[in-house]
């Protein structure tokens, strides 16, 4: 097996270091080439530490990691307690290590990196406070249209963290951190938004900027409220407290599903004047659905997506700090799901503030959103 994913939930650091590093080795009998930890906040102080340990036990050649509210290892999700998670491979040297401090240094990635000439997928660990995620990934798409770009924004911090995030011997406290692949190694992006649509598409025929006017030549507000009338009472209850919208990515299309829209929150609306506010710009011509947004629809989304998967040799899970326990009544449900299509369930991840993964052929910046990326050899 080329990948291999262990967990620690000991206190102790030096134990739990010493268990997912042996568990790692034990399972590629080599040191591998690249490594990523996930650390829950319980060791924050202590960071400088487990990085040093992974670089000298284990050796990768290319080591990143941060910190998170929660981490993901197999099929469980550890939420509120000590956790240390460790995932490692081996890529034949097509893995490279990149500091972004800004959303310029995208500009110059595939320069100076070995694997940049092939290049095809990012795994990026930003921080949510100094990291301009949303112009960074713009800027990354419109350089490197062909590339996949998965991750998340670091969630162990309530206010500005202070080095969280490393890369080989460095300690970072902003920006973000990237492994860079190429080669032949296959890696598939999942993102489950986890939303129904409700109503029918509708062309968005007067807007300025993320404020919606009209719909299909009619007040945006009206037709909202026409396709709640048209629900019972228990739908519209649910629309109530989860109401979204979803813009579609690929216009060449005629007819959408679930995975061809941007999920953006319905934040707001103005009665007098007829119009909806979005969490996105809906530029006119382009073509939006409102959505749904809840437990069943969540676990139902990304069950269904899982099941177009074929099985793969290992994956990383990023899933937003809002689901977990917060959204289910049962918890690893997102880490579970994901761990049902890998077998020996090689499976590492955290809860995140922020999910990146494509739409289509575009990455985006994600809320309540599971991303993850499936390696196949």
């Amino acid at each position: 097996m080329p990948y291999a994913s262990s967990m620690s939930t000991h206190e102790d650091l030096g134990v739990a270091a010493a268990e997912t590093i042996g568990q790692v080795l034990d399972k590629l009998g080599s040191s591998p080439d690249f490594a990523i930890v996930f650390m829950s906040g319980y060791f924050k102080k202590q960071i400088t530490k487990i990085q040093e340990a992974v670089n000298k036990l284990l050796t990768p050649t290319a080591l990143m990691g941060c910190t998170a509210d929660a981490v993901i290892c197999g099929g469980q999700e550890v939420e509120n307690q000590s956790a240390l998670t460790l995932f490692a491979g081996n890529l034949d040297g097509k893995v490279s290590p990149i500091r972004i401090s800004d959303s310029l240094d995208f500009s110059k990635v595939a320069s100076v990196s070995p694997a940049g000439a092939d290049a095809h997928t990012m795994l990026l660990l930003a921080d949510p406070f100094s990291f301009p995620a949303e112009a960074a990934i713009d800027r990354f798409q419109s350089t490197y249209p062909n590339m996949k770009l998965i991750g998340g924004l670091i969630s162990s911090a309530q206010t500005h963290p202070t080095g969280s995030l490393f890369l080989n011997g460095e300690i970072y406290g902003d920006g973000a951190v990237a492994l860079l692949i190429g080669g032949e190694v296959q890696i598939e992006p999942l993102v489950s938004q986890g939303c129904r649509p409700i109503g029918t598409p509708l062309i968005v025929t007067k807007s300025e900027g993320n404020l919606v006017h009209e719909l299909g030549g009619q007040p945006a507000l009206q037709r909202l409220e026409s396709i709640f009338a048209s629900m019972d009472e228990d739908e519209r209850l649910q629309a109530s407290h989860g109401l979204h919208v979803g813009r579609v990515i690929d216009e060449h299309q005629t007819d959408f599903t679930s995975g061809d829209f941007l999920i953006r929150a319905v934040i707001g609306a103005d009665s007098d004047k007829g119009l909806v506010a979005i969490g996105d710009a809906a530029p006119v011509g382009s073509t939006i659905q409102f959505q749904v947004r809840d437990a069943r629809t969540a676990s139902d989304d990304l069950v269904h997506k899982v099941s177009q998967l074929a099985d793969g040799d290992g994956a990383l899970l990023f899933t937003c700090n809002g689901r977990g326990t917060n959204l289910f009544e049962s918890p690893n449900h997102d880490a579970s799901r994901i761990a049902s299509c890998i077998p020996g369930e090689v499976v590492a991840g955290m809860f995140c503030a922020g999910e990146i993964g494509p739409v289509s052929t575009q990455s985006f910046l994600h809320g309540y959103t599971a991303s993850a990326a499936i390696f196949h050899d």
